[in-house]
C-alpha cells in the first residue's frame, strides 16, 4: 500500500511540473527600438558590444557622476580652476583602432613589451589624476571634503553589491 501511495505522489508531483514548465511563457523579442531588457546593457545574448559604443556610454556615465558630484559640491567660483583640472585629469587616452588585434600578430616577447608600456602609460595616468585629486581636495572646505570622500568612496562587493563602482553606496536605503 505504502509503495502505491509512494507512486502515485512521485507521478502527482511530476504532471505538477510538467504543467508548470509548460505554462511558462516563451521568451519574446522586444519589439523594435523598445529598451533591452534589465542586465543586457544594449547588446544581444552572445554579441560583445561594439567598443566605440561602450566608451561612449562609459563617457556619458562618468559625466553625469562627475556633473553629480560639482552640484553636491557647491563648488564657489574659487574652487572652480582646481575642479577643472580634477575633471580634466580624467580623460582616457585615444586607443588606436586595431590594437587588440594587433597583439595576435606580435611574438610573445613582444605582446609583454607592449603590455609593460601600457603598464607604464597607465601609471603616469593615475599618477596625473591623484596629484589632479590632491590639488582639488586642498581646495576643499571641511564639509566639502567630507561629501567628497562620501561620494568618492570605492563601493564594495558584499551583499549583493557589485565590484568596480556598481552598487548601492553606503548609507543609501537597502533595496527589497
Amino acid at each position: 500500500m505504502k509503495s502505491r501511495r509512494h507512486s502515485l505522489l512521485a507521478a502527482g508531483l511530476l504532471a505538477c511540473a510538467a504543467f508548470a514548465a509548460s505554462a511558462q511563457p516563451a521568451p519574446s523579442a522586444p519589439a523594435e527600438g523598445a529598451p533591452p531588457p534589465a542586465g543586457m546593457h544594449g547588446q544581444r545574448p552572445g554579441k560583445a558590444m561594439d567598443p566605440q559604443q561602450r566608451m561612449e556610454r562609459m563617457k556619458e556615465h562618468h559625466a553625469k557622476r562627475m556633473e553629480a558630484l560639482k552640484a553636491k559640491l557647491q563648488l564657489t567660483p574659487a574652487q572652480q580652476p582646481a575642479w577643472d583640472a580634477y575633471a580634466n585629469a580624467f580623460t582616457p587616452p585615444a586607443r588606436p583602432p586595431g590594437a587588440r588585434e594587433d597583439l595576435a600578430k606580435l611574438s610573445t616577447p613582444e605582446r609583454l613589451d607592449r603590455m609593460q608600456a601600457r603598464q607604464a602609460e597607465r601609471q603616469a595616468r593615475f599618477a596625473k589624476v591623484a596629484d589632479a585629486t590632491r590639488g582639488f581636495y586642498a581646495q576643499l572646505s571641511p564639509q566639502q571634503r567630507q561629501t567628497f570622500d562620501a561620494e568618492t568612496l570605492p563601493r564594495m562587493h558584499a551583499r549583493g553589491e557589485h565590484p568596480h563602482g556598481h552598487g548601492p553606496r553606503p548609507g543609501d536605503a537597502p533595496r527589497g
